[in-house]
């Protein structure tokens, strides 16, 4: 069993997605403890409705941005947590947090990184005029968007798509592969060496896990 923590901001729809795999079986891990940073924010619902413990930590209230990370990690620990997932947290996680738990936090981005890095990845794609898109999961470090990645899965783009139906598109793909890559290291399977995440148990040269969707 892997025990989970969770950072989020808002609606929590991947948080509400490990949860489900979780409950389906097909995840065997818990969520110790999800913490907000956004008074409100719809994933403490999701939270309550699961009995799933939950914090809401005002950036405000702590004297700099690494003392309010290294509470987050303080929280984390005091409960077992083995993994930090970022669940629609819209903070740079500071050092304090990713010296604590090194190569342990994952977040997903709306995008195929390394490209569109940063906010709103998918209006980035829809303008820039690309024909795949996506989603990535990547290990957390000190830069934006910039730590190994882990899994990904593409999403084609048509010609008239805006931000808000590419956008859709993609987030049905990151409720597939945040579970699974939650999985894979929960069985003990990643291994990261410099930039590059091995996958133990993939054929040669399967090791960057593209998940290719039909055509909408």
């Amino acid at each position: 069993m892997l025990y989970l923590g969770v950072l989020a901001s808002g609606r929590g729809s991947n948080f509400q997605a490990i949860v489900d795999a979780i409950g389906a079986g097909s995840l065997a891990a818990a969520v110790k403890l999800l913490i907000v940073d956004v008074p409100g924010a719809f994933a403490v619902e999701r939270a309550r409705k699961h009995s799933i413990e939950f914090l809401y930590l005002d950036p405000k209230e702590s004297p700099s941005k690494d003392a309010y990370f290294a509470r987050i990690a303080e929280e984390f620990a005091g409960r077992g947590v083995e993994l930090v997932i970022l669940a629609g947290f819209m903070r740079i996680v500071r050092k304090p947090l990713i010296d604590a738990f090194p190569n342990r936090i994952m977040n997903i981005h709306p995008a195929l990184l390394p490209s569109f890095p940063g906010l709103h990845g998918q209006k980035q794609a829809a303008e820039y005029g690309v024909r795949i898109s996506g989603c990535t999961v990547h290990f957390v470090d000190e830069g934006m968007d910039t730590g190994p990645v882990i899994i990904q899965a593409a999403v084609p783009v048509s010609p008239d798509d805006t931000d808000d139906t590419l956008s859709a598109r993609i987030l049905k793909q990151e409720h597939r592969i945040f579970p699974e890559a939650i999985r894979l290291y929960a069985e003990g399977r990643l291994k990261v060496e410099g930039r590059v995440v091995r996958i133990a148990g993939y054929e040669a040269g399967e090791d960057a896990v593209l998940i290719n969707p039909p055509l909408p």
